[in-house]
């Protein structure tokens, strides 16, 4: 990570929790998001990873306020958020969903769901200025002009996240949230989204909270990555570090199932199988709530959740094995 960089976006011990009923008079709290910290450097990516339900999302949406957070401290650009009134804030943070079918309002054009955001910040005086910029950030993200006044159904799943991309950019945002943006496309058109992010990115300084379950495309995009598991984050290291040395057994077991396209690889490779399920959210384990699968659970993984600690320069993870050493 390079120290010259200032730090755009800071979590500390970020937490979520819900209420559930269960039955006429108990109550029971589900924990999405327990006690997650880390920070993005201004320009970079952090990539997210973690199965479904680890509380990815919820996390990404606690950050932008979409959801209030439990506990913790959100700071952006050195100022904390987490209680203070975010309309000042909106317009430079901004989120791209996951599912383009369903993040378009299909009652308006393509020019009203970009303009919609400049409308709102009053960001263009004239209808032709307006036009022009709305135009502008269509072909920024590859969509032709004669798309203008055509509706979200008309576009393919790629064209239409891309619409949502343009809407996004519309305010100048500095911090975009993209909530596995590609999951939904194919993935030839995945290469294509993803390529056109990381140019957006460099040409505008953008800084990216990468949120996504398929390691491959985390690999190509993020600077950083961090790993969740039932709301915990278990492992935090620069890309290619984790990639190459993945310390905590979680996260060994998660890229031992990525798929590689040479059989010879393929053969080579040894696939960690873990066993059991995921534990429900209602009735974690104790202490370390991967312990129930880890193959190298012992007895005092059960005591308590282990804290995030350097294990090699810039490399952390929450591991009672690896910080025995």
């Amino acid at each position: 990570m390079e120290e010259s960089k200032e730090i755009l976006l800071e979590v500390k011990n970020l937490c979520k929790y819900y209420e559930v009923k269960q039955g006429w008079f108990r109550k029971a709290s589900v924990r999405a998001v327990d006690g997650v910290s880390f920070q993005i450097r201004r320009g970079e990516t952090l990539g997210l990873v973690g199965e479904s339900g680890c509380g990815k999302t919820t996390l990404g949406r606690c950050i932008l306020r979409l959801i209030e957070p439990t506990a913790g401290e959100i700071i952006f650009d050195g100022k904390r958020i987490d209680n203070a009134d975010m309309k000042p804030y909106r317009k430079r943070m901004q989120i791209i969903f996951q599912d383009p079918y369903a993040s378009l309002d299909p009652r308006k054009t393509v020019s009203d769901i970009i303009g919609e955001a400049l409308d709102l910040n009053q960001m263009c005086k004239t209808k032709e200025e307006r036009q022009e910029r709305i135009l502008r950030l269509m072909e920024m993200v590859g969509l032709s002009e004669e798309f203008y006044n055509r509706y979200p159904h008309e576009f393919s799943g790629g064209q239409r996240q891309r619409i949502g991309i343009a809407r996004a950019l519309a305010v100048k945002p500095e911090f975009i949230v993209l909530d596995e943006p590609v999951s939904a496309l194919d993935v030839s058109i995945q290469a294509q989204v993803i390529n056109m992010l990381e140019e957006l990115q460099r040409k505008q300084n953008l800084t990216y909270l990468f949120i996504a379950h398929d390691l491959s495309v985390v690999r190509h995009i993020s600077t950083h990555i961090a790993v969740l598991y039932l709301g915990h984050l278990m492992e935090l290291a620069e890309s290619r570090e984790l990639y190459d040395n993945p310390l905590h057994p979680y996260t060994q077991s998660l890229l031992s199932a990525i798929p590689v396209a040479d059989p010879d690889e393929s053969a080579k490779r040894h696939r960690i199988m873990l066993e059991g399920e995921v534990p429900s959210p209602l009735n974690p384990p104790s202490g370390c709530p991967f312990r129930t699968r880890c193959p190298k659970a012992c007895a005092a993984c059960a005591e308590k959740f282990p804290e995030m600690r350097e294990i090699r320069p810039g490399h952390f993870a929450a591991c009672v094995e690896l910080q025995k050493t």
